[in-house]
């Protein structure tokens, strides 16, 4: 049985908006909306994160190397990794964690 749930963007870092967009206990898919300009702080977590820029360009920092993305390009970070981004021009990107962000709930 299939189970859609509706989750309303919340704010995330200063002009970063988090969504939500599907959840099992195994599995989450999020959307991050940013604006020009805005950062993902530098963090890690024990999840495996899969990210695929949706809009936008940005760099990304993983474990100390920096990189540009830009629509279409996506990667993994693996579990434990410090990362973190700036938006270079604004836009969204979809990042899939396994196992599931709880504290995203």
């Amino acid at each position: 049985m299939t189970h859609v749930r509706s989750f309303k963007p919340v704010p995330a870092d200063p002009g970063v908006t988090r969504q939500v967009l599907a959840d099992a206990p195994d599995l989450m898919v999020v959307s991050f909306t940013f604006e020009e300009g805005a950062k993902g702080t530098l963090h890690s977590h024990p999840h495996v994160q899969s990210t695929y820029v949706e809009a936008g360009r940005f760099a990304f920092t993983i474990s100390g190397e920096t990189f540009e993305v830009g629509p279409g390009d996506s990667f993994v970070i693996p579990s434990g990794a410090e990362h973190g981004c700036a938006c270079l021009s604004a836009g969204r990107l979809i990042d899939t964690f396994t196992p599931r962000r709880d504290d995203f709930l």
